[in-house]
């Protein structure tokens, strides 16, 4: 188990050694797990995590994937289900390390990704929700078009950027874009785990977002058996919490105080 009270540190899961670091108390209600995007890290939260845990008190957590951060190199190239096989392999051990009573996931585009496909696939009765930001459950040609866009400009000077985050910035960008322009990723759909959530969901969409449409946001709405609220901002493309903080701080506080009344108003055993 990792010392929370350290406030930092690496754990290691799948294998490979990653950084994490932890706000707020452990033991204050469920924990909420970040989940990065696509070529996102721990430092690239900034400082949301602490606002977060300001703002519902409760203990906030964020790590690294490999290949992401200063978290170990990933093997690349990353196949097709990479995110299937991050919540099915890697997070059941980063949970376990944490040590928490209960968890809530929080994810942001292909993190988002990930928490969808963990309450979907996996059977662990400590996850209470999931909050998923600009989540994709399938392909859509608009945000493939934009992903191309970003591979064509990739260069020196955007490796220099990320290189102030990521300790192998090509690797990390490789990772993910050839991913997904492989020509076979355009079939990709995990949308099937939708049938299978068992714990509310909130799930934050900015209606100008260059990779996914309202229609990802709608399949949650129409396919899940559990209650699923939606927080559509306007003037808010694929980071809602950078690019409107305070409407996805106010929701999520709404929404885990919610669940924590509900629960907590639930008779003994059940």
């Amino acid at each position: 188990m990792i010392d929370w009270n350290a406030g930092k540190g690496w754990l290691t899961a799948g294998g490979k050694r990653l950084e994490w670091a932890c706000w707020g108390q452990r033991d204050a209600g469920p924990v909420i797990v970040l989940l990065h995007e696509g070529l996102g890290c721990l430092a690239l939260w900034r400082d949301f995590p602490e606002a977060l845990a300001r703002a519902t008190g409760l203990g906030v957590f964020a790590f690294s994937r490999a290949n992401y951060g200063q978290s170990d190199a990933g093997d690349l190239p990353f196949p097709i289900d990479y995110m299937t096989r991050q919540a099915r392999d890697v997070l059941p051990e980063v949970l376990d390390q944490i040590g928490a009573a209960h968890y809530l996931l929080m994810g942001h585009s292909d993190g988002a990704t990930i928490a969808a496909e963990y309450a979907g696939r996996v059977e662990d009765f400590r996850v209470r929700g999931i909050v998923l930001m600009a989540p994709h459950v399938f392909t859509e040609p608009m945000g493939l078009a934009e992903i191309a866009r970003a591979g064509a400009a990739f260069g020196p000077e955007m490796a220099a950027r990320m290189g102030k985050y990521h300790r192998d910035p090509e690797a990390t960008f490789r990772g993910w874009n050839d991913a997904w322009l492989n020509p076979d990723f355009a079939a990709w759909d995990v949308s099937e785990v939708i049938d299978y959530l068992r714990v509310p969901a909130l799930v934050i969409q900015g209606v100008d977002d260059q990779y996914g449409t309202m229609k990802q946001v709608a399949e949650f709405e129409t396919r899940s058996y559990a209650p699923v609220d939606v927080l559509a901002l306007e003037d808010c493309r694929h980071s809602p919490q950078f690019d409107q903080p305070g409407a996805v701080l106010d929701a999520v506080r709404f929404f885990t105080a919610r669940l924590m009344a509900h629960e907590a108003a639930q008779p003994e055993g059940v």
